[in-house]
Formats: C-alpha cells, sequence, structure tokens
C-alpha cells in the first residue's frame, strides 16, 4: 500500500511538472492521466480490501439472518406449545374440577367418619351417665327407703310402746347386764 501511494506521488509529480507552460490540451491530457493514475490506485485499493470487507460483511449478515431464524423457529415453537396448551385448557379445567370433586367427597366422607365417631363417643359418654345417674338414683331411693321403713318402724314401736312395755324392757336388759351378756338377744 506504501508502495503504491509513492508510485502515485512519483507519477503526479512527473507528469506534473511539465504542464506549467504547455497548452490546454496537454493540460487536460496530464489531468486524464493523473486521474487514471488516481483510479488505478483506488481501484487496485479496492480490489484488494473490498473482497474480504463485503465477504466479512456477508458473513455478518448471514450470521444474522441464521441467528434470527433460529430464534423465529424457537418463537413458532413457544407459540405453538401455548397454542397446544390453551387447546387442552378445557381438558385441564375438567381434569381440576374432578379431583376437586374427588377431593371434596372424600373430605365428606372424612367429616362423616369423624361425626360418626364423634356421635359414638358421646352416645357412650351418655350411657355412662345415664348408668351412673341411675346408679345413684337407685342408691338414693334405697336409702330414703330405708330412712323411711326405719321412721315407720319407730312410728310402730313408738304406738305399741306403752310405759309397762317399757318397765319390762329396761328390767330385762339390767337383768342381762348382771348376767354377763352385754347383747339383748332378738326374738
Amino acid at each position: 500500500m506504501k508502495t503504491l501511494f509513492l508510485l502515485l506521488c512519483v507519477a503526479a509529480n512527473l507528469f506534473g511538472a511539465g504542464h506549467e507552460g504547455g497548452s490546454s490540451t496537454d493540460e487536460l491530457l496530464w489531468k486524464i492521466v493523473n486521474f487514471a493514475i488516481l483510479a488505478g490506485g483506488l481501484g487496485y485499493l479496492i480490489g484488494k480490501h473490498a473482497p474480504a470487507f463485503f465477504r466479512n460483511r456477508s458473513q455478518a449478515i448471514q450470521k444474522s439472518i441464521q441467528e434470527a431464524a433460529a430464534i423465529k423457529a424457537q418463537a413458532e415453537a413457544r407459540a405453538a406449545e401455548i397454542e397446544r396448551r390453551i387447546g387442552q385448557l378445557d381438558v385441564e379445567i375438567s381434569s381440576l374440577r374432578q379431583a376437586a370433586a374427588l377431593e371434596m367427597q372424600r373430605e365428606a366422607e372424612r367429616i362423616r367418619a369423624d361425626t360418626s365417631l364423634a356421635i359414638e363417643k358421646l352416645r357412650k359418654q351418655a350411657e355412662q351417665e345415664v348408668a351412673s345417674a341411675a346408679k345413684a338414683a337407685r342408691m338414693e331411693l334405697k336409702t330414703f327407703f330405708a330412712r323411711l321403713t326405719v321412721q315407720q318402724a319407730a312410728q310402730e314401736v313408738q304406738k305399741r310402746m306403752t310405759p309397762d312395755l317399757q318397765a319390762r324392757l329396761v328390767d330385762r336388759f339390767a337383768a342381762e347386764i348382771e348376767s354377763g351378756r352385754t347383747r339383748p338377744e332378738v326374738h
């Protein structure tokens, strides 16, 4: 490149030095020659560097096109997947509804079972409380009847007790104490 530049400079000096005193045709000729040298030098430089530049630019464009095609393919694949999912959305919703209904049914069965157990526990507890209350009532009733019987017996004894019978009982008790028996025998 430096060589070409030097050649151009030398040629311009050689051809440019003779045109000072010449005619306008010579001057035109020199301008054409200068232009031809300049155009040839530029053509040479362009011919030497342009193919590499255009090849690199072409490769970059091709690479960009390939990347864009890959991105487009990915976008189309995602769009197809989304459309497929949207198409299956009714099926998924139906499946979710069925799963929810099944879960609700299981929960209802579990609640029924828990309720049955709780009712059974309450029933047994109530039975125990009723049995306990019945036992306490029987005991209270027995106690009441025992008191009533004792009261009636005491009233009967008081009705039959006369001062003469009372004196005989006291004498008999005293005699038993003297004889060494402390308990009277009931006849």
